[in-house]
């Protein structure tokens, strides 16, 4: 099944021109990490306290591309110019979940009767993310297998975003897509640790 993570490669040749000048402005990877899980946190509370505003929905969809820009700024600058560093694999890995977790929380706020699929959603988010990590140490390779890996997560609430400010009425029918969304999840993981064990054999 195809995922957003299979372009990856081609989005960060885009972004060679911003890692460059981000170098020369004596920017680490680490500050861009920590700045993406930052402002993350910060619309997170924004959308949270605002969930009634339109505004909050023309906002996520925009912030939810650009934080996946600079989740690939950073991994590139630290690459490209030898600046990969142990705190930085945790940060990478930690800033991470801790972003998805505010961005989507607020979510419950509008399944409301069905908060549990929110929560079983980003429960499944945060071990498809272990799982990957652990496959890392298993077979020396980090998985990013989807469907409904990390992009097609942050895709899939973008898409949602755009629908609710164009005034569709999507509320009714959150619970039935973030449970199908959990099911794939559940098959990412599935994966990652198949395809993690293979790797080792």
């Amino acid at each position: 099944m195809i995922s957003i993570y299979e372009f990856k490669p081609r989005f960060q040749r885009m972004l060679l021109p911003i890692v460059d000048r981000l170098y020369r402005m004596n920017i680490t990877p680490n500050q861009v990490t920590i700045a993406a899980c930052f402002l993350s946190v910060l619309l997170g509370i924004m959308f949270y306290l605002n969930h009634e505003s339109i505004l909050v929905y023309i906002i996520l969809p925009i912030f939810l591309f650009i934080r996946m820009a600079m989740n690939a700024i950073d991994g590139v600058l630290a690459k490209k110019y030898n600046m990969q560093t142990s705190l930085g694999k945790f940060l990478n890995e930690l800033t991470d979940v801790i972003s998805d977790a505010a961005l989507f929380l607020p979510f419950m706020l509008l399944a409301e009767g069905a908060e549990i699929t929110v929560i079983i959603f980003i429960l499944f988010s945060l071990t498809s993310e272990m799982a990957g990590v652990i496959a890392e140490t298993v077979s020396g390779e980090r998985r990013y297998d989807g469907p409904m890996g990390k992009s097609d997560r942050a895709f899939l609430i973008g898409l949602l975003s755009v629908l609710i400010a164009l005034g569709l009425p999507v509320d009714p029918y959150l619970w039935i897509i973030f449970l199908a969304a959990s099911l794939m999840i559940v098959l990412n993981i599935f994966k990652r640790i198949k395809n993690g064990l293979e790797v080792n054999m």
